[in-house]
C-alpha cells in the first residue's frame, strides 16, 4: 500500500518537467484570465520558452515537485519564473516573475516555497527589480507578492481582453 506521507522538493525546472508544465499552464489559458494567453500550447510549442530558463543567471525557473517519501512517485505541484522585463538593453537588470500552481495545489504554501527558491537563486545576480502584473481580481496572488516585499505600483485598466471581457493588471515592483 502506497504511503499517504509526502514532501515538496523545490529545484531547477528540467526537459522533462515539459509535458506537466505545460499541462498548469493551459489549465491558466483555459480556465482563467491569470494569463492573457488564449489559446492552449503543445508541448513542442513551450520548448523554447523552458529552455530560456537555464539553471544559472537571471533567467530562472523553479519547479516544485511532490514525492512520496519512498521516492516512488513524483507530481510537479507548480512552478516559478524569472523572466526578461522587455526586449531592450537597458531593461537587463530587471526582471519579471510569476508562480504557476496546478490547480489542486493552492493554499500549500508552494506559491511561497517557489518564490522563496527563486529569490534565493537571484539574489548572486545583476539584478536591481523584479516585476510582477496580476491580473485583477487576484487576492491570492496580491498576498503572495506582499509577504515577498512587493509593493502596488499602479494598474492598467482594462488591458486585457479574454473571455468576452477587459481585465485589468495591477503592477508589483520589488527591489532586489
Amino acid at each position: 500500500m502506497p504511503s499517504e506521507r509526502t514532501e515538496v522538493l523545490v529545484r531547477s525546472g528540467v526537459e522533462s518537467d515539459l509535458d506537466a508544465l505545460t499541462d498548469i499552464y493551459n489549465h491558466y489559458v483555459r480556465e482563467t484570465p491569470i494569463t492573457f494567453d488564449t489559446a492552449v500550447f503543445t508541448p513542442e510549442e513551450r520548448r523554447p520558452w523552458l529552455l530560456s530558463h537555464p539553471e544559472d543567471g537571471p533567467y530562472r525557473l523553479k519547479v516544485a515537485e511532490e514525492r512520496d517519501l519512498e521516492g516512488n512517485s513524483h507530481r510537479i505541484l507548480g512552478y516559478a519564473t524569472s523572466s526578461p522585463l522587455r526586449p531592450k538593453p537597458a531593461y537587463v537588470t530587471s526582471v519579471e516573475v510569476t508562480v504557476y500552481l496546478a490547480p489542486d495545489a493552492g493554499r500549500r504554501g508552494i506559491g511561497t516555497l517557489l518564490y522563496k527558491a527563486l529569490f534565493e537563486a537571484l539574489a548572486e545576480e545583476d539584478l536591481h527589480r523584479a516585476y510582477a502584473g496580476v491580473a485583477q481580481p487576484n487576492e491570492a496572488s496580491a498576498r503572495l507578492h506582499e509577504r515577498f516585499g512587493f509593493r502596488h505600483v499602479g494598474t492598467y485598466r482594462e488591458v486585457g481582453r479574454k473571455f468576452g471581457r477587459y481585465w485589468d493588471v495591477a503592477w508589483y515592483e520589488k527591489e532586489l
